[in-house]
């Protein structure tokens, strides 16, 4: 009863397969319950890429922390792209991405998706909001730092922004 009615999207995922979710995470995504039951995680994701990276990236955090949590471009099953934050645990944790309860909370109030962005713009946008440093964005998604500056001074330029912290304030939707 609580997990139906709870006021934030939840559900059961046994290897980042959907078991059961409850009303609100159907809603959100535009999905009915039966819907996403049985379905992958990768329904909820823009490209099938994000999803795969996005499973890369949290293994390794699960596995030292038990539990994960980000805000990342999720998307509607319209299409639309939104900022969602997403919180983990696996209920074993020596298999990270086993079984585990995750929930999923719509802060595209707070965080609209005002400019069209590749996925890996989105990815190393998330990290941004997350006050990572383009070093530390470069480790966790293998790429160059010098990679990780050019999709920044992309994010940048697409954002309208001038200094890293000024696109770090639109991309969480604060006006400066």
């Amino acid at each position: 009863m609580i997990f139906q009615h709870a006021p934030v999207g939840m559900c059961i995922s046994v290897n980042r397969i959907i078991q059961a979710c409850n009303q609100a995470l159907a809603s959100m995504f535009g999905y009915d319950c039966a819907q996403l039951d049985g379905k992958s995680f990768e329904v909820l994701y823009p490209t099938q890429d994000e999803f795969l990276r996005t499973g890369d990236r949290i293994v390794p955090i699960m596995n030292a922390k038990g539990r994960y949590s980000d805000e990342r471009i999720m998307r509607r099953a319209n299409g639309e792209l939104f900022w969602c934050h997403v919180s983990g645990r696996a209920l074993d944790p020596q298999q990270p991405l086993g079984a585990g309860i995750w929930t999923f909370e719509d802060v595209s109030e707070k965080r609209p998706v005002t400019a069209a962005l590749t996925p890996r713009e989105r990815e190393i946008a998330a990290l941004l909001v997350e006050g990572k440093t383009s070093k530390v964005i470069a480790r966790e998604t293998d790429l160059s730092p010098r990679t990780v500056e050019m999709h920044r001074a992309k994010l940048m330029k697409k954002f309208s922004a001038s200094t890293s912290s000024e696109l770090v304030h639109k991309l969480v939707g604060v006006a400066r």
